[in-house]
């Protein structure tokens, strides 16, 4: 049976096992021993290991099997829809959308489509607030360019106030599917998702709760009868 907790987060996860489990382990048996007072301790540390390792869990995720369409890359709050004149890595005038990510989201990051990774490029900086509105440009952040049918798409890991460690499990040349998992930010961050402005057109709003591989944030135009409309058919597949 799979367990539900991300692999990259076992270092994470055995030091909290061992400090605040332990914990626990020894207040309970000290609590045993006539001294009841301190079973709320052992239930304080209980909490704060489980918490803990909440942090890490990587559930299954349902992607839609709708044709032209992006999913969203994280679990999180819409924080920003921003068009941006140009953009280098898409070659033109962009879409961006920034997804603020909780300490409570799940923080694993998931592809948003299916695409050929063409780089993968790490940016040292500062650790401002995710949500803040310079964090994009000066974070410590991790992109991720991919080549797909419908042109480039880009996505970005950018560290928050309290993340410190961003983990990417993909490198240049691999093929991704739509919804597959690409990597992992550790303690409260940001997934940024920029596309072709011409060529898409968002599904959800700011303010807007979405998960991570099964939103659907974003769908392909397409030109029919000299009308914009959104192609798409209906299903469902498990992905990884």
């Amino acid at each position: 049976m799979r367990v539900p907790l991300a692999p990259a987060g076992r270092r994470e996860i055995l030091l909290l096992t061992l400090f605040f489990g332990g914990a626990a382990a020894l207040f309970y048996a000290l609590a045993g021993t006539g001294r009841p007072w301190l079973w709320p301790v052992g239930i304080v540390f209980t909490l704060i290991w489980l918490a803990g390792l909440a942090f890490f869990r990587d559930p299954e995720r349902l992607t839609p099997g709708e044709a032209d369409i992006m999913v969203s890359p994280a679990d999180g709050r819409v924080t920003e829809m921003i068009r941006l004149e140009h953009h280098d890595d898409i070659g033109g005038p962009a879409l961006r959308i920034g997804i603020f990510l909780s300490i409570f989201d799940v923080h694993i990051n998931r592809s948003p489509c299916d695409g050929l990774v063409r780089s993968v490029h790490y940016q040292p900086g500062k650790f401002l607030d995710a949500r803040h509105p310079q964090c994009g440009e000066c974070n410590e952040a991790n992109t991720i360019v991919m080549d797909t049918t419908r042109g480039p798409v880009v996505v970005r890991q950018v560290a928050g106030l309290i993340a410190r460690r961003i983990v990417c499990a993909v490198k240049p040349g691999d093929t991704l599917r739509m919804g597959q998992r690409i990597g992992l930010i550790k303690f409260g961050s940001r997934t940024e998702l920029i596309v072709p402005f011409e060529r898409l057109e968002s599904s959800v709003r700011v303010g807007e709760m979405v998960a991570g591989g099964s939103t659907i944030i974003m769908r392909h135009r397409s030109v029919v009868s000299g009308q914009l409309s959104v192609a798409g058919a209906a299903g469902a597949a498990p992905t990884s």
